[in-house]
């Protein structure tokens, strides 16, 4: 099987426009979240995906392939399943381009269960939440799994709610999940999912995932303990890069 990574990349975020350009360590942003997924050994190849040629420009100078695409796609997934026609890739990955400290064996343990299990069509990874200022918060994506690990929901809101909470921190009374901006899909699955049309409740979370759900697709969420940051505004782009 090959296996495609792609990072979206856009200029026009609504919370912090030009973040992946922004200098961490001397390098932008996307070169940090690109050079974290070529470690992944069960990857063949990585390509940014992009509609702006000043971000197209940026990642030529560190070596990345770049595939332009239009400015109509409305999510990152959208904009890789248009940026990969024509293009070999079995299992492709969606890694948002402001997701930092992922690990290539955190890649790689998804992909080989994918290889194994064909069955997985849809995929994801998640984290414990860290403390209540990520479970309050709503750039944070909590998401609920069943007993085998497949996603029942993703939420911006604290799911689940505690009805009956004791006196301290409330993540420390559940079990708690933060998503991770990284999606595995089957090659078939991401051509059907940019088939579908977008849906009230994606909009409403404005979570592209939850258009998966809404339409019948089951996502495996992979536990795991690596602790990745997703830059989502300034402040916490100054806790990165320590300005």
């Amino acid at each position: 099987m090959t296996v495609t990574a792609v990072i979206p990349a856009r200029l026009a975020s609504s919370r912090f426009p030009g973040k992946v350009l922004c200098a961490l360590k001397g390098r932008p942003l996307l070169y940090h979240v690109w050079r974290q997924v070529t470690r992944a050994k069960e990857v063949n190849q990585v390509w940014i995906a992009t509609d702006s040629k000043e971000i197209a420009r940026a990642a030529e100078t560190f070596g990345a392939r770049v595939i332009m695409t239009s400015r109509k796609p409305h999510t990152g997934t959208d904009r890789i399943a248009e940026a990969i026609t024509g293009h070999a890739g079995d299992i492709v990955i969606n890694l948002q381009a402001d997701c930092v400290g992922l690990s290539g064996a955190a890649l790689d343990r998804v992909i080989r269960e994918m290889k194994r299990d064909r069955s997985v069509q849809f995929a994801t990874l998640a984290r414990p939440v860290r403390d209540d200022s990520e479970l309050f918060d709503p750039n944070v994506v909590k998401v609920v799994v069943d007993r085998t690990n497949r996603a029942l929901w993703f939420s911006r809101y604290p799911l689940p709610y505690l009805q009956r909470p004791t006196r301290g921190l409330r993540s420390s009374q559940f079990g708690y999940l933060a998503h991770i901006g990284v999606y595995f899909f089957r090659r078939a699955a991401l051509e059907a999912y940019a088939g579908w049309k977008r849906t009230q409740l994606e909009r409403a979370e404005s979570l592209e995932q939850l258009r998966i759900l809404e339409n019948g697709g089951a996502i495996r969420v992979f536990r795991t303990a690596v602790q990745t940051i997703s830059i989502d505004k300034p402040e916490d782009f100054k806790k990165i890069s320590g300005r």
